[in-house]
Formats: C-alpha cells, structure tokens, sequence
C-alpha cells in the first residue's frame, strides 16, 4: 500500500480521520507504525499529502491529515475490453487503475462465455474494492469509470462511434495488420479482445465503426499481458 485512501466517512473533522478493518490491519502489520509516524494519504476523489498518527490502537487509527496535492493526470484512454476470465479479471481491473486508465467498458463477444457475466466480481462493490488496491499502488485517488455493455453489435453500431469521436481508435488482433504505435499523445480508445481473440465478425464492425486493426508481433498474448503491453507502448 503505498497511499493510504480516505473516504468521506473516515473524516471525523476537516482534517481528522479514524481508520479501522483492512487499512488498520495494514497499518499495524506491515508498515508497523506508532503514534507521531507520517503516512501517505489521499482523499478519494481528491487531493493527496501526509497524514500524522496522533492514536492508535487494536481497534482503531485517529491521523490529522494535510491534503495539497494533486493525483496524478490519468492516461487519455478509454479501454474497450472484451469480459476476461473472471480469475483474472480482478487482476486486469487492478491493472488499469495502477496505470491510470481513464475509463473500461466490459463488452460482450462470441468467445466471451455466458458464465463470465454470472461472476461475484461484477459487483460494483467488488469492481471498486479491485479498483483501489490499482490505485494504492499508484498513488492515485481518482477511480477509472466502469460501463457494462452485454450486447455487442448494439453497442458497436449505436454508441461506438461517438465514444470515438476525437480519439485514435485501435482494434488489437493479431494478423497481418500494422504495428500497434508508440508513444501517442492524443485520446485514444483501444479494443482488447477475450482469450483466443476477436472473431473475424467482430474486427469487421469495429473496422466499421472506426477501428485501425493493429498488432505486436507473432507472439499471442494472454489479455492481462496484452492489456499493460498495449497501454505501455501506446504511453
């Protein structure tokens, strides 16, 4: 954990928070702090700085807290991510917030199976918790936007092209297309099929919509591999 997120009901004053549950745990078995130590701290949402130990004890951590800086810019990316595997799904959700992905939207495909929508990790609750072990990492306090679309060929016709509006649009795949680039500075929308990638169909409505298909190479990569890959090099 290397920033100590706050949320609203942690604030017992302007600058007066009291911790407890998992942030206490971590604080007491990890990072093995005392009264007078200084931790890295940010609100939710908002601004970052330090927050001083003034109580603690098995139940509970009172600091006072000064908030002056601010998160880090996000990346200018929405990630248009075909439902992966739900063992690696909460992985991938970390995985973006850590690298600081603007916005997913989890989309339907052939290869998608029906089960994979049926997972507990959909829960908002659980799609936020993966979202801020991202942003703890990162030193991050803002949360990516997550949208659910279930209906591929609704979306990709009806909504695709405005979400596009404005951005460098990229369909990953591999094949005989040109080298995903590097380095871009602009908005961009990146489409990131499931395990076994996009089925022709699919690459060809999104090549409709908008899309330049493009690849990294011969080598098929599992998608949370595939995923920090792209944005890496895209970044």
């Amino acid at each position: 954990m290397n920033l100590l997120l706050l949320e609203e009901q942690d604030f017992t004053a302007p600058q007066r928070v009291r911790l407890s549950g998992r942030r206490l745990q971590h604080m007491l078995e990890i990072q093995q702090v005392a009264v007078g130590d200084y931790l890295r701290v940010g609100e939710i949402g908002g601004l970052m700085g330090e927050g001083e130990v003034v109580a603690l004890d098995a139940q509970q951590a009172e600091l006072q807290v000064t908030l002056t800086q601010p998160p880090p810019a996000k990346l200018p990316l929405t990630l248009l991510l075909a439902m992966p595997r739900p063992k690696m799904f909460r992985r991938i959700l970390q995985h973006c917030a850590t690298l600081g992905v603007a916005e997913i939207v989890l989309l339907n495909s052939y290869r998608v199976e029906k089960s994979f929508w049926q997972t507990p990790f959909l829960q908002p609750a659980v799609i936020r918790e993966n979202l801020l072990l991202g942003l703890e990492q990162a030193r991050d306090t803002v949360l990516p936007r997550v949208r659910i679309e279930k209906r591929f060929k609704p979306f990709v016709e009806d909504h695709l092209p405005a979400l596009i509006t404005g951005t460098t649009a990229l369909v990953a795949h591999p094949g005989d297309f040109p080298c995903c680039p590097r380095a871009l500075t602009g908005r961009v929308t990146l489409a990131i099929g499931p395990e076994g990638g996009w089925i022709p169909y699919e690459v060809d409505k999104l090549s409709a919509a908008g899309f330049q298909p493009v690849q990294l190479g011969e080598r098929i990569l599992r998608v949370e591999t595939a995923v920090t890959a792209l944005i890496s090099r895209l970044f």
